[in-house]
């Protein structure tokens, strides 16, 4: 079965094969590297940006070297395991919307447009959709995560939080209608069908034997950017309010399923946080099938 090429930035595979202990092997970058694609010089290349930038201390050189992560890098590895957990949580059915809408009004001066910028960026990272200027919504419960972008940009005193249960646009009062034209829900369901098409093929490898740790390595740093990208612009939304069957529910489905083979390997790939990250993550009901 032909499998979509997923794009791997070299940055994002040297960061996925960091080991509970911080560092990375080179010579196991390097192997997982030539497995998707990447030439050796575009390995090196990316090594010293990492270390230059303060990112990896490197001891020794080429395939013997041992890079090891510095605080503010592994600190800031991983998908938000909050939101992907609830995303797991949502898809098995155990989070039922209250039919609480949350918003978030804000009025920051010109004098500090940088940070409302920066702000509107946070509330749509975090699900939020504008409904008109300074006024976004969420259908989940986001206020302390709101509240903590705002105080780390030093707004929180021109935002104004509220609920409602009766939202309405126009005269458009109804849920599904109302998340339909405020989320591009097309975009996102485009973006998870893309992720079940990059996660099949590489499930059906999976149920094979006779995979090198390589190449696990290499089909679990495709799924992980792959994940990130579908999760990246996906608002969370209550079952409620999606079409039915959601592609997002069923693209992770099928990740949860590689995850939890992938999990079944031992010794060599127990080290990789990425493994211990996402098996934190994927409740067992989920990779069950």
């Amino acid at each position: 079965m032909s499998a979509p090429d997923v794009q791997v930035p070299t940055r994002t595979l040297v960061e996925a094969l960091i080991r509970t202990d911080h560092t990375v092997d080179t010579g196991e970058l390097y192997a997982t590297a030539d497995l998707l694609g990447m030439s050796d010089q575009q390995v090196r290349l990316c090594v010293k940006r990492l270390v230059t930038e303060g990112r990896f201390t490197q001891e020794g050189r080429g395939r013997k070297a041992l890079l090891r992560a510095t605080g503010a890098t592994a600190r800031s590895l991983g998908p938000d395991v909050e939101f992907v957990t609830h995303a797991f949580r949502q898809d098995a059915g155990l989070v039922p919307w209250d039919g609480t809408w949350h918003l978030v009004a804000f009025a920051v001066p010109e004098s500090i447009r940088t940070a409302r910028d920066a702000l509107r960026t946070a509330l749509t990272r975090l699900g939020g959709a504008p409904v008109q200027g300074g006024l976004y919504v969420s259908a989940n419960g986001w206020e302390p995560y709101v509240e903590e972008q705002a105080r780390q940009l030093d707004v929180l005193g021109h935002l104004t939080f509220l609920t409602t249960r009766d939202l309405r646009q126009g005269e458009e009062r109804d849920p599904v209608a109302l998340a339909r034209a405020l989320w591009p829900l097309d975009e996102i369901a485009e973006a998870h069908h893309r992720l079940a098409a990059v996660a099949r093929p590489r499930l059906h490898r999976l149920e094979e034997t006779g995979l090198t740790a390589p190449e696990r390595l290499s089909i679990a740093v495709e799924l992980a950017a792959e994940f990130s990208r579908a999760m990246e612009h996906d608002p969370l939304l209550p079952p409620e309010l999606l079409p039915q069957p959601w592609s997002g529910t069923q693209a992770r489905e099928i990740v949860a399923r590689c995850w939890s083979l992938l999990d079944t390997y031992e010794a060599a790939d127990e080290g990789i946080s990425l493994f211990q990250l996402y098996r934190d993550v994927v409740p067992p009901a989920a990779a069950g099938g």
